[in-house]
């Protein structure tokens, strides 16, 4: 009798390192091989926060499931991708977030910059990870139009792209930029690994919540397959070695979430959520 056909490897990209630690996503990794019981190859993509239509990795093959920021999501729903919401979430232990799978976009300036609100910023340098991101782009352009201020390139004085929210607060903590809109949960972690960083920047205001990023799946993966990644997931908190785990990233668990979650990924979180 041959022996049974090995599964062909599950393809786990993320577009959310380093910002977040490349360990989180290969700690997901793990738990999905275990649940789902075949291999998962992790892979990351450090250029962008997200894929958009022209560079969907699950239409190129190079990914069954991926960690994107929320913008890609309608951005592929709406060119008629084949891809899902899987219905978990992480849940990272900021106190705003209460408990619920939400992250903020954190405005940051040099600890003795003279300005205490947005509007004091015209003439700025701006720092941006990438203009995929949520947190870094997309809330600063609804920002600035909520407050009557004009386009970005009206408003401050030069735009640079970073590469990533690490990179922006870097920039910003040597004075190198004025002023960035970073990824709370990255600027959380970065904070406890650098104790003194909060001696060279400071927090001007918080936008948010938003819906965390979601991880996004091929619709045409297996529903068995597809169900144990959520499974996976969800249940990661509640072995007290994975538990552990989490908490180095600053992870409590992750939550259940659904569709209406991203469905406007700059609204106000606070629906969708189990």
């Amino acid at each position: 009798m041959s022996s049974p056909k090995p599964s062909a490897p599950l393809r786990l990209l993320s577009y959310l390192a380093p910002s977040i630690p490349e360990g989180l996503f290969e700690l997901v990794a793990e738990a999905i091989a275990s649940r789902a019981g075949r291999p998962v190859i992790v892979d990351f993509e450090t250029r962008v926060s997200g894929p958009v239509p022209e560079t969907d990795p699950f239409a190129s093959g190079r990914a069954d499931a991926a960690f994107v920021c929320g913008p890609s999501y309608g951005l592929l729903r709406s060119a008629g991708a084949p891809v899902e919401i899987v219905p978990a979430a992480a849940v990272f232990d900021d106190p705003r977030n209460g408990g619920r799978p939400v992250y903020f976009s954190d405005v940051v300036v040099p600890r003795h910059h003279p300005a205490r609100t947005l509007e004091e910023l015209r003439g700025a340098v701006w720092t941006y990870n990438d203009r995929q991101s949520l947190s870094g782009w997309h809330r600063m352009l609804w920002r600035l139009e909520e407050l009557g201020l004009g386009t970005p390139g009206d408003f401050f004085s030069r735009l640079v792209g970073s590469g990533a929210h690490l990179r922006s607060i870097e920039l910003v903590s040597r004075g190198e930029a004025d002023v960035s809109a970073v990824d709370s949960n990255a600027l959380l972690l970065e904070r406890r690994r650098n104790p003194d960083l909060d001696r060279r920047l400071r927090v001007l205001e918080s936008w948010g919540p938003s819906a965390i990023q979601p991880v996004l799946v091929r619709s045409s993966l297996d529903p068995a397959l597809k169900a144990s990644i959520a499974d996976a997931l969800l249940a990661l908190h509640r072995d007290a070695a994975m538990a552990s785990r989490l908490a180095a990233f600053g992870v409590l668990r992750f939550a259940k979430v659904n569709e209406a979650a991203y469905l406007r990924p700059g609204s106000e979180a606070g629906t969708g959520f189990g």
